[in-house]
């Protein structure tokens, strides 16, 4: 496998939003699975239309960057957007959906890192996950092991918030389950192979990544799906960034929600059980 090469990092001028943002915690369970949750602040001026939309095809468009420094007309993936440093190329693969979208049993391919302008490749992702779920109110894809079944999920659960009759945004919730529970040399060898990945400073860069990365879907999404009728024909500029207020003082938007999900996995003997991502958002 070749090394892969970080991109050019985007100067989108945006205010990214901080680990404190985001309430995070990792735990281990009865069985040895880690099981991650983030309790997202309010992603604000986006619906769930919209990222369902956006998980249908992102994987396939290219969006023009009319004016960011040393991109400036160059037709790029619309990877590049949803993180500015971070994100490198994404592809479907398998079965897919109409026009080539995401479907449930196709194939997502990741090439990206944590913090590229800390720790360079250190913290790299190049896998290819199967999508177990892709309907309105969330998304769920991980990798399973021909024997043992599941070995790493993450789920997505999203919900519209509603100023009386008004969406004002979104409430996102990340879940990430790894390592089976079952038991035997086999399950074992397989569980300490690939924690061996997911060290705690793994973590720690994969927060302010993930931070960074659902925050941004403020600055850049409601003027992508704007332009949704015409997708070959995509663009991005400075000026499409509505968001005015500073992210800094947001913070998860569901203290006891996080709590309650993060007990559950704790005391859980099967995380993906617990976990259930092939069933309906539990928001």
């Amino acid at each position: 496998m070749s090394e892969l090469i970080i991109p050019k990092e985007r100067e989108f001028g945006w205010e990214l939003k901080p680990d404190s943002s985001v309430y995070y915690g990792r735990v281990t369970n009865k069985s040895g699975q880690e099981c991650v949750v983030l309790e997202h602040s309010l992603i604000r001026g986006i619906t769930t239309e919209m990222l369902t939309w956006w998980f249908d095809y992102f994987p396939n468009l290219e969006v023009t960057l009319d004016d960011i420094p040393g991109y400036e007309g160059k037709k790029v993936s619309v990877y590049y957007l949803w993180h500015p440093s971070d994100h490198i190329a994404v592809w479907l693969s398998g079965e897919l959906g109409p026009n080539n979208c995401s479907k449930v049993g196709a194939k997502l391919h990741i090439q990206e890192v944590m913090q590229a302008k800390k720790y360079g490749l250190k913290y790299k992702v190049d896998n290819a996950m199967e999508i177990f779920y892709h309907e309105n109110d969330g998304w769920a894809m991980g990798i399973a092991d021909a024997a043992l079944g599941k070995m790493m999920t993450l789920r997505i659960c999203y919900k519209d918030v509603y100023d009386g009759k008004d969406i004002i945004g979104v409430h996102y919730h990340y879940e990430v389950v790894i390592g089976t529970n079952k038991t035997g040399e086999t399950a074992e060898n397989m569980n300490k192979k690939i924690m061996e990945s997911f060290s705690p400073s793994f973590w720690d860069a994969w927060l302010t990544h993930n931070a960074i990365e659902v925050g941004v879907f403020e600055n850049f999404l409601p003027a992508i799906y704007e332009q949704r009728n015409d997708l070959t024909n995509l663009h991005y500029a400075k000026h499409m960034n509505s968001v005015t207020e500073s992210p800094k003082k947001l913070r998860g938007f569901n203290q006891s929600l996080f709590d309650s999900r993060l007990k559950g996995y704790k005391e859980s003997e099967d995380a993906f059980i617990f976990q259930g991502i092939t069933e309906k958002s539990f928001l």
